[in-house]
C-alpha cells in the first residue's frame, strides 16, 4: 500500500504558489508528511493526495462542507479539530484555505 504521506504534483504547485506570495514560508515535515511552515509553525500539509489546512471558523466549516473533506486524523482515532483534509477534486479552493491557514499561525 502506498504511503498516504507523500508529496504530489498538486501539493508542489500549491506550495510554490504560496511561497511566491509569501517568501518566508518554508517546507518541512509534520507527522511524517510534507508540510509548509511560517515562523516554525505548520499551517498546511500534503496527505492522501489532498491538502490539510489548520483553520479557524468560519473557514473550517466551509472546508468541511466540501464533499469528501474531513477532520485530519493522522493516528487513526484522534481527529484534530482544527485540521481539515481537502481532496484534490477541490484543488481550486486550496489557495484560499492556504491563505486562511497562514493567517491563523502568524503572530497578531
Amino acid at each position: 500500500m502506498p504511503s498516504r504521506k507523500v508529496s504530489t504534483p498538486q501539493w508542489e504547485q500549491l506550495l510554490a504558489a504560496v511561497q511566491d506570495l509569501h517568501p518566508e514560508v518554508t517546507s518541512g515535515a509534520m507527522f511524517g508528511m510534507p508540510c509548509a511552515k511560517a515562523g516554525g509553525k505548520a499551517f498546511m500539509g500534503s496527505f492522501d493526495g489532498g491538502a490539510v489546512f489548520k483553520l479557524d471558523e468560519p473557514t473550517r466549516g466551509q472546508a468541511l462542507s466540501l464533499a469528501g473533506s474531513e477532520l485530519f486524523d493522522p493516528s487513526g482515532g484522534r481527529p484534530m479539530r482544527e485540521w481539515i483534509v481537502v481532496g484534490v477534486h477541490h484543488q481550486d479552493r486550496w489557495i484560499t484555505f492556504a491563505q486562511a491557514a497562514l493567517d491563523k499561525v502568524r503572530p497578531a
